[in-house]
């Protein structure tokens, strides 16, 4: 008898749901009645800022100091990223253009070099005409080491920079 009342027992127990899946809860965009407004989601306090929000703002504003090393990185993400459609010299002519996407504009254009850095970080981090955002795909940092590259690109005359003797000097 006792057996029996251990398996029961156990039986029981194995069958309680303890998990908070069960709970009831509302979901986002539910009616609640518990609020004033009947909505389930609550707005923000006031004032209320993303951990890391703060800091990824400034570094979206702020670009760094351009170095060497930073033109190696820059030239590293623009290969991987940019160079599929604006092509290794920055011609627009990447391999995705030669296969019939239309070109985009050549950073050696005039427009493009009268272009600040902010207008080319912005265009790498929210797109702009065929081209699409880049924000998720890049970290901030790396936008702006492409964009030093570009200059450095901008400098050179569009020749890849490893071909141009003087582009140290002109990057200071």
């Amino acid at each position: 008898m006792r057996w029996l009342a251990l398996v029961l027992l156990g039986l029981a127990v194995g069958g309680c749901d303890q998990s908070m899946t069960v709970q009831p809860r509302y979901g986002t965009y539910a009616r609640a009645d518990l609020w004033p407004d009947g909505t389930a989601a609550r707005p923000l306090p006031e004032h209320t800022v993303a951990q890391g929000d703060l800091a990824r703002d400034a570094s979206t504003t702020t670009p760094p100091t351009i170095t060497a090393a930073l033109v190696r990185r820059g030239q590293e993400r623009f290969d991987i990223y940019c160079s599929p459609c604006h092509g290794l010299g920055g011609m627009g002519d990447g391999m995705i253009v030669q296969r019939g996407f239309p070109p985009p504009p050549s950073f050696s254009s005039p427009r493009l070099r009268a272009a600040g850095a902010q207008h080319v970080f912005d265009v790498i981090t929210n797109g702009h005409g065929v081209m699409y955002s880049y924000a998720a795909r890049v970290a901030p940092e790396d936008r702006w080491a492409i964009v030093s590259y570009i200059r450095a690109l901008q400098a050179a005359g569009g020749v890849p920079l490893a071909q141009v003797p003087d582009a140290r000097s002109k990057l200071q």
